[in-house]
């Protein structure tokens, strides 16, 4: 019997309390399961096995972990559930997926008009964004860090051009939260499919329009198969992270210095995939047009002033549904203000002037 099945046998469900073994303990090493919200494919399912490789050889063998795709060992999306309950001991995955446990995760997956990836890590590590993660995960049994990286986002794939914010009214469109709710504001239908539903959807008609990560995700997926305009900037996602959630007791169970290497390996994995997400993002969008078939467009400056203005109101709302929430979303937007005046004299100037080059 798979680990999912007794999931189900048990009705898991959220702040579930119940009772499983520590982690296999055998001549000194520690035998541990991470679970995934990542299909087989490139990417984030590559990237959590090399963390765990990471933390495997840097312990000498003495944390070994055991990565799973999604649905291999517990249905999708019950991942938190699972290493909350101590079923298993890690979660890999878009915490943002289990915002109906507190709507202040999506601060740290992404926000619209949010952290570019650098600035997520700086408030995280640097900026208090960490001690308030621990203290609203610590509610859950979790703890949790940043432990990979997307980088910035693309804005989405149409199945027709976009000429203005009054476009989005009826369509269908396939998006994460919370940047579903500004589309579904300006009258649009907005639905979240798994990944894999995706392309036959948009061939069907089904929907209209979908987001899903960058060039090198889309077209591995075949989104450039079936859609004909790709839209920029991912003004809904700019820093979009990626979660390693560890069962507290499990965490609280390690030595301090198996605590530091694991702390070390998750930064260095967010570093790592930030890294080949950019590089496989540019090759891809190279391929991409040298194809010719799609029509790469930006948001004109209307469409992007008006998601900025209904934005305002969704992120503020994602910071008011309890304590945790308002106090994560004033450190957020106190950051965000005390960022923005480094970065955009700093590599925001610096990338407006490179075209002169």
């Amino acid at each position: 019997m798979r680990r999912r099945d007794v999931l189900a046998g048990a009705g898991l469900a959220a702040g579930a309390s119940l009772s499983f073994p520590a982690p296999v303990i055998a001549q000194g090493i520690r035998q541990l399961t991470m679970v995934t919200d990542h299909p087989e494919g490139p990417g984030m399912l590559p990237s959590a096995r090399r963390l765990a490789q990471t933390i495997t050889e840097a312990s000498h063998g003495r944390i070994r972990i055991e990565v799973s795709a999604s649905g291999a060992v517990v249905r999708p999306f019950e991942t938190f559930d699972a290493v909350q309950s101590g079923l298993v001991e890690m979660f890999h995955s878009h915490i943002g997926y289990f915002a109906k446990k507190s709507s202040a995760f999506h601060f740290y997956s992404g926000v619209p008009y949010g952290f570019t990836a650098n600035e997520l890590f700086a408030w995280v590590r640097f900026g208090g964004g960490q001690e308030l993660w621990d203290a609203l995960c610590g509610q859950f049994n979790i703890k949790p860090l940043l432990s990979s990286s997307t980088g910035t986002q693309m804005g989405g794939w149409f199945t027709h051009e976009m000429t203005s914010a009054q476009g989005f009214k009826g369509l269908r469109y396939r998006m994460a939260e919370p940047g579903a709710e500004v589309f579904r504001q300006l009258g649009a239908t907005v639905v979240l499919l798994p990944g894999a539903e995706i392309v036959q959807s948009l061939r069907s008609g089904a929907i209209d329009a979908c987001e899903w990560i960058g060039p090198w995700m889309d077209m591995a997926m075949g989104l450039h198969q079936a859609a004909s305009y790709y839209y920029y900037p991912g003004w809904q996602e700019a820093g979009t992270a990626i979660a390693l959630g560890i069962n507290k007791r499990v965490w609280e169970s390690l030595d301090e210095s198996d605590q530091r290497l694991i702390e070390a390996a998750a930064a260095s994995e967010y570093a790592v995939s930030l890294a080949e997400f950019n590089t496989n993002n540019a090759l891809a969008l190279r391929r991409l047009r040298a194809e010719g078939t799609v029509k790469i467009r930006k948001f004109d400056d209307a469409m992007l002033r008006a998601f900025a203005e209904i934005s305002k109101d969704v992120v503020a709302k994602a910071g008011s549904g309890d304590e945790f929430s308002g106090r994560i979303y004033r450190s957020y937007l106190d950051f965000r203000t005390l960022i923005r005046e480094w970065s955009d004299i700093a590599e925001g100037a610096y990338l407006g002037i490179r075209m002169f080059r």
